[in-house]
């Protein structure tokens, strides 16, 4: 497990490395706000398409050679976008990165082969604290290794993820069991009707939908976020970094101890309708922040907003039956990946009108979502699927 949260880290590193950096370096190939919008959404593309598959590539084969190979495509991805020389580099760079980007996933299963059931919780838990401590670190890394060229954080990062690869050749163990039988030869790598299906299911379907339309938002929100920092505030480089530093921070505290405090006064199906709209209202004031002033300020307020993932993912598991609780979270999943191909693209063609209406997008989504939680029943049954 040590090994496996290391490698975690340095993997999220990598990843929070570049992601504040993608709009400015990308935008010396002449990639507009709608340009982006695809950039984004290749990659998540890729990834809907690839993760379920590595995920069940990984009970047939093993963890070890397809966290292996996912690491080591992501070394390759980094190090193309870093010695990119067009925009159709940067395009195969971050498709690349998608189609091996399964390494969450197989963590995960990594952790399910290796601890007990009363265990796992807390092991997912270090998890997700090992992609937080990467992403808060490495935006700040990347702010300050831009100064010295625009592409040192790309290549700074292809560095780390490779020691992230060779760590699990040498030292990471295979944790599944051989004679394991989780997914049987004859079934489907992935089957897209299920994602169809499961929106026909009572009270699940609806929080599908919310998962669908926050994700858009959020996704949308980024890169709204990222032209509107660059293009109309002028934020440098270091400084884009350290908002995102901030925010990470920020963010892990609000969905540890923050979320923790907020369940003493509320349920999780109230606090999921004030976490979107608060979420709503802020989005939308971000449409008016044409200054370095008014947008620190209502950044301000945004950070403090409980985010809405962990309270409709908690609703989304109290309405499905035991058995089918792996299957749903997939599902719900694959509908956060959808979220993340719809929101750049959409983001990336009202912003060719108006740089800012990213934001007001994002806004009125967010909007819509609050509106279909009124369609929830107040007590919840479990259904099968």
């Amino acid at each position: 497990m040590a090994v496996l949260m290391l490698i975690m880290v340095i993997n999220a590193l990598s990843y929070g490395t570049i992601i504040p950096l993608l709009y400015s370096f990308a935008n010396r190939f002449g990639i507009t706000a709608a340009g982006l919008g695809l950039l984004f959404a290749s990659f998540s593309f890729c990834q809907f398409l690839a993760t379920p598959i590595i995920g069940r590539l990984s009970d047939k084969y093993g963890r070890r050679p397809l966290l292996i190979a996912s690491l080591i495509g992501t070394t390759i991805s980094l190090a193309l976008f870093a010695s990119a020389k067009n925009v159709f580099m940067l395009f195969i760079a971050r498709m690349l990165d998608g189609i091996t980007g399964g390494n969450i996933s197989v963590a995960q299963a990594v952790i399910a082969d290796s601890q007990k059931p009363e265990d796992r919780p807390k092991f997912f838990g270090f998890l997700g604290a090992a992609f937080g401590f990467g992403f808060l670190i490495g935006p700040a890394v990347g702010g300050v290794l831009s100064k010295f060229g625009p592409t040192i954080p790309f290549w700074f990062a292809a560095f780390v993820a490779g020691i992230g690869s060779i760590l699990a050749i040498l030292v990471l163990p295979e944790s599944r069991v051989k004679n394991s039988n989780l997914v049987k030869n004859k079934e489907k790598l992935f089957d897209f009707l299920k994602l169809w299906y499961a929106l026909k299911t009572p009270t699940t379907g609806i929080l599908l939908i919310i998962v669908l339309l926050t994700s858009i938002a959020q996704n949308a929100f980024i890169i709204g976020f990222q032209s509107t920092t660059v293009e109309v505030l002028k934020f440098s480089a270091t400084q884009i970094g350290v908002i995102f530093t901030i925010l990470g921070a920020v963010n892990i505290v609000m969905q540890t101890i923050g979320i923790k405090y907020l369940l003493k006064f509320a349920s999780t199906q109230k606090l999921l309708k004030l976490s979107l709209i608060l979420g709503a209202i802020v989005m939308s004031l971000f449409g008016f922040s044409s200054s370095k002033q008014a947008f620190i300020i209502i950044l301000a307020i945004y950070m403090f907003i409980p985010p809405s993932s962990p309270f409709v993912t908690s609703l989304i598991s109290i309405s499905t039956k035991k058995e089918d609780q792996g299957g749903i979270l997939g599902l719900s999943q694959s509908y956060t990946s959808l979220g993340q191909i719809i929101g750049p693209i959409l983001a990336g063609f009202v912003a060719n009108f108006y740089i800012l209406s990213s934001f007001w997008l994002s806004g009125v989504i967010l909007l819509f979502s609050v509106l279909i939680i009124s369609r929830i029943p107040t007590t919840i049954k479990a259904v099968d699927l």
